[in-house]
Formats: structure tokens, C-alpha cells, sequence
């Protein structure tokens, strides 16, 4: 059996990782095997494995760190929570792009939403004694678990696919009614499924986290990839739907790498509600010496993790928020590209007998974004993962995810450029024309 990927190479690669399950290997491990079939075999990959923006990053952010530089600014430290320049922008950007209100004192860059979502969930789970969990509504970013296990918290977890719409708050309530979970964390829109809560489900998580005291801790890392209705325009309607219109107990988690094309400069944005903010928690003094959760967000948190997000970085954001919010710059409008790619992949994909796994968002069709989800008949997701490596294709398997729909993998666009649709369309043929004949890579390439 002749693949794209020599069968060789493949298993050689995969025999030296000492991976257990190549389907259940973590991102990050995926992504260093699949480098190093591409560098034995001296073919490129269409990779899928990873969330890593494609896109360039916008001018007026890279200015802005320049002269920052040229200033100076990289010879001191910067306040841990936020230059005042940056902390107002945020506040412009929170109100005209979601319409909620936050104070420029709760406004924090984090180093990427990745430590926002630790810090977040660390005073979260934190903050009411006997509180320590924290239940996530998969299927979800794995690493997000990872970081509350090393964080020693408790963890529930439910694919919320099986319960869209009204059948969500009798989920929800079974769990939180329990008293033991301090914050409930999902990602909206999803990664990985790219399913979008609606708002009506959006009011049941808010009014939920108000009646048990919980916080909602809503990641927004794909913020405006919605791309079903225009949220670009600042300061009109429709805003980017958020439970922050439902709860006072919130904290919202706005990553700058896929909206900003930043990865690379690893800054996140977190806001947290006033009336949390000025909150107090039982649980918090015996870590930060103070029951107040702001005070202790701040100089417990945010200073022994960091001690500050670069300083050139924060005034490059603060630029680039600047453009945004006085309609200079519409960042929605750059990162469309993404759902372009979506649209037609998943084309190719289905003509070659895959299947979408997630496909709905309660009685609408998800939207085209930066990931999808695919099956293919015969195969679980694991085994998916590890048969497409033959063929030229990475991704990552959803039981890895915290998904419940273990037949599917995960796809992300951001790496395949509309350059190599005609490659990914071979190789999906071939896919396609040996397992219609029963032939698999796994069990032929002696």
C-alpha cells in the first residue's frame, strides 16, 4: 500500500516518540512528531494539530512597540497590572465590542489568556472554603484541565452537546447545587467544536452562577469569529454575545493570538466584574492575606506569577485597541480569512466521506471559524489521528477534549492556506479511495 507519507518513515517516527496512543498524545506532543516525520521525509504536512494564527500581525500594533522601545521602556519594569494607556483601552473595548461596563482597575493583562485562565481559575477555586472545584463544559481546551490539576483543584466536567438550549439548566443546576464548585469555565465560540452558546443559554449559565454563587469564567479566545452576524463595528449592534449581560459573577478571558494575529507576543486581557472585584471570599486569606478578591487577584496573584506582561507589548496593544475602538482598524475584517478556509476544507473533507461531529448550534448550522470537527466511518478518533499521519494530515483526537463524541477529530485552519487546498484535496482522495477498500496504513506498512 503506496501513501503520500512512506509508511516507513511514519512508523519509525512513531516507534521513537514512545507515545503511548499517538490519538491521545497532547498538542504539543503531536505537533514534535509530526515535525520530525516531515523533516525525515522531506514533505510538508497539512497541519491541523495546532491552533497557531496564520496571519501576520497588524501594523499599528508592531509601531507601537517600536516606539515603545525606542522610549525606553524596555530598561523598567511594568506595572503588573496594567499601564493606565492600555487599561483604558480595554475598558472602550469591553463596552463598544460587548456592551458591558467594567472599572479600569479590573482591566489586566495577563502573558496570553493561557495565564489568564490559571490566575483565573486559581483565585476562583480559591475564594469560598469547601469551593475548590471546577466544572468544565466540554469539550474544551485541553490544557485548561491540566492547569487545575496542577493547581491541586477539584474538577467535574459534561459534553455539552447533549444538552443544548433548555435541556442546559437542569444540567447545570444538578452540578452547581452541589456547593462544591467555585467557578464553571467554557469557551465561546468553542474550541474545539466551534459550537457558540446562544443566549438563551448564555442567561441560564448567568442566572445559575448568580443563584449558587459560582463564577463564570468565559474564555474568549476567538473574540468576534462569530462570523455568522457582523459584531465589527464599535459601539453598534449586534455586540458579541457574553454572559457578562446575565451575572455579576463573571470574569471574561480576551486572548490577543487569534482575533490580533499575536501569538506570538503572548498577551491576554482579563476583566473582571465590579461587583466581583470588590467581593470578599472565606477561602482567600490563608494564600494572599486578604479576603478581598480584587486586592488579592492583584498583588497575590498577578505579581507572584509574572510580576507584569512585557512593556513593549502593552503599549503595542494599547495602539492597536486604540485603532480598534475609534474604527480605524477593523480586526473582525482581518481574521475572516479563517472562516473562508473553513468553508471550503469542510467541502473537501465531506467529498471524501468524512462527516462533520459538531454541526449545530440548537437549530442553526455552526458557523465557519477557526476549527471543525470530523469522523470518518469506521474509524474512533484516536485511530483517525494516527491513520491521517500516513496520508499527509494532522489533527488531534476530541477524546482529548473532553468530548463525549469519541468517533472525532479535531481540525484547525489557521495553517492551511488556500495555496495547498489542491494538496489536502489529493490526499483526502487517496484517503478516501483506499479505506472505501477496506485498506488501512496501520495494518498494511509492514
Amino acid at each position: 500500500m503506496n501513501t503520500p507519507i512512506p509508511a516507513s518513515i511514519v512508523r519509525e517516527k512513531i516507534s521513537e516518540s514512545r507515545l503511548a496512543s499517538v490519538g491521545l498524545a497532547s498538542i504539543r506532543e503531536l505537533n514534535r512528531l509530526v515535525g520530525e516525520i516531515e523533516t525525515a521525509s522531506g514533505q510538508r504536512f497539512i497541519r491541523m494539530e495546532m491552533g497557531v494564527p496564520g496571519l501576520k500581525p497588524p501594523e499599528v500594533e508592531i509601531e507601537g512597540e517600536i516606539e515603545a522601545l525606542r522610549w525606553g521602556v524596555g530598561a523598567t519594569y511594568p506595572p503588573f497590572d496594567g499601564i493606565p494607556e492600555l487599561k483604558q483601552e480595554m475598558v472602550r473595548f469591553i463596552k463598544l465590542f460587548l456592551d458591558t461596563d467594567v472599572a479600569p482597575a479590573h482591566c489586566l493583562p495577563t502573558v496570553g489568556s493561557m495565564q489568564g485562565c490559571y490566575l483565573a481559575m486559581m483565585m476562583a477555586g480559591r475564594r469560598k472554603k469547601g469551593r475548590d472545584g471546577i466544572l468544565f463544559i466540554d469539550p474544551g481546551f485541553p490544557v485548561n484541565k491540566k492547569q487545575a490539576r496542577v493547581l491541586g483543584l477539584n474538577q467535574e466536567s459534561f459534553d455539552v452537546y447533549g444538552y443544548r438550549g433548555d435541556k442546559l439548566k437542569g444540567k447545570l443546576e444538578s452540578i452547581l447545587a452541589t456547593g462544591k464548585i467555585g467557578a464553571l469555565m467554557y469557551s465561546n465560540p468553542n474550541n474545539p467544536a466551534w459550537i457558540c452558546f446562544t443566549e438563551k443559554e448564555l442567561a441560564i449559565i448567568g442566572e445559575l452562577c448568580t443563584r449558587y454563587d459560582v463564577i463564570a469564567l468565559e474564555d474568549l479566545a476567538y473574540f468576534g469569529m462569530d462570523f455568522r452576524q457582523d459584531t465589527s463595528i464599535p459601539g453598534q449592534a449586534p455586540y458579541i454575545p457574553t454572559v457578562s449581560h446575565y451575572t455579576d459573577n463573571y470574569i471574561l478571558l480576551i486572548s490577543a493570538s487569534k482575533s490580533f494575529s499575536l501569538a506570538g507576543q503572548r498577551f491576554g486581557m482579563t476583566a473582571i466584574s465590579d461587583a466581583l472585584f470588590e467581593s470578599t471570599g472565606d477561602g482567600l486569606e490563608p494564600y494572599f492575606g486578604t479576603d478581598r478578591f480584587g486586592y488579592a487577584y492583584i498583588f497575590g496573584g498577578i505579581y507572584a506569577l509574572s510580576s507584569g506582561v512585557c512593556h513593549s507589548t502593552q503599549y503595542g496593544v494599547a495602539a492597536l485597541l486604540k485603532a480598534v475602538n475609534d474604527g480605524a482598524y477593523n480586526f473582525v475584517t482581518a481574521v475572516r480569512e479563517y472562516g473562508d478556509r473553513a468553508r471550503e476544507m469542510k467541502k473537501l473533507f465531506l467529498q471524501n466521506g468524512f462527516s462533520l461531529v459538531y454541526d449545530m448550534d440548537e437549530d442553526q448550522p455552526l458557523a465557519d471559524g477557526f476549527y471543525f470537527t470530523l469522523s470518518y466511518p469506521g474509524f474512533s478518533g484516536v485511530e483517525l489521528v494516527e491513520e491521517l499521519l500516513y496520508y499527509g494530515i494532522s489533527a488531534i483526537s476530541l477524546s482529548t477534549t473532553g468530548s463525549s463524541r469519541t468517533e472525532g477529530i479535531r481540525a484547525c485552519v489557521s495553517m492551511t492556506g488556500k495555496d495547498r487546498f489542491e494538496e489536502l484535496e489529493e490526499r483526502l482522495k487517496a484517503f478516501d479511495a483506499d479505506h472505501k477498500q477496506g485498506l488501512r496504513a496501520i495494518e498494511t506498512s509492514g
